[in-house]
């Protein structure tokens, strides 16, 4: 059920996932992904399993986006299409896994971090939160429309756009306003808090956190399901003059300015 780099635990009825690459913030690679949507789908299977905890190993990030030493290698439109098509399916996967999820994040939750993070039921941090999708500053690349459509659930319209178009981090104080978060604990209590509230879906009806997660998932399915497509805008940036400097900045340490093309 698990790679080196997703570390796979049971304490009870709890199952934890581990996001294990510290020296890189945590950063997801494509095996990462790949061993985390294995991991929902045997979950789903398994009825001892309560409620799963997802967290950074490190204490310094939940998780710090996608590896972008993997995007040094997109050279055709078809390459940002699947990538966000595989990303989507990761992530709606954990999104509509029938058991209770929990983000317990410690640091960094930016980018790919941000949109699993947005796909777990409840959210629980530390105050070193580092929140957003600064890709405006980094990469010049963007979010899939269904992302999108997630963060303007979780923060409102305004504050989406101080996220994507000012490259916004939310701090854990910013976060819990915005409701983001559903709470904020400190580094020495936070996994013994968070046990404690996952072990409490042990104690509820299984079939009401059943319906209950399956009709929002059902009402955000219909108000996604008019939403047009955002495939253009995805192929217009990873295709960018832009986005392969910024990659190559970031793989090579060479400097560029934005060019707009």
């Amino acid at each position: 059920m698990s790679d080196e780099t997703l570390i796979f635990r049971r304490e009870g009825n709890l199952a934890w996932l581990g996001f294990n690459r510290p020296v890189s913030r945590n950063a997801m690679t494509w095996d990462m992904y790949n061993a985390l949507e294995a991991s929902c789908v045997q979950l789903a299977e398994d009825d001892s399993v309560h409620a799963v905890v997802l967290h950074g190993v490190g204490g310094e990030a939940f998780v710090a986006g996608t590896d972008i030493t993997q995007f040094a290698h997109f050279t055709k439109p078809q390459d940002a299409l699947d990538y966000e098509q595989r990303i989507e399916r990761v992530v709606s996967g954990l999104e509509t896994l029938n058991k209770p999820t929990i983000a317990m994040i410690e640091g960094f939750c930016v980018g790919g971090g941000a949109a699993l993070a947005m796909a777990c039921d409840f959210r629980y941090c530390t105050p070193s939160l580092k929140f957003g999708v600064p890709i405006a500053k980094t990469l010049g690349n963007t979010l899939s429309i269904t992302n999108v459509s997630r963060l303007i659930d979780m923060v409102g319209v305004a504050r989406t756009k101080e996220v994507l178009m000012q490259a916004k981090l939310f701090n854990a104080d910013e976060a819990y306003q915005a409701g983001l978060v559903n709470n904020v604990f400190s580094p020495d209590t936070i996994t013994t808090e968070v046990t404690a509230i996952a072990n409490e879906f042990s104690r509820r009806a299984p079939l009401t956190l059943q319906a209950s997660k399956a009709l929002v998932g059902r009402v955000q399915a219909q108000r996604r399901a008019a939403l047009e497509a955002g495939n253009d805008w995805v192929t217009t940036c990873y295709m960018s003059d832009d986005f392969k400097a910024a990659v190559d900045k970031f793989v090579n340490k060479t400097s560029f300015e934005w060019t707009g093309r």
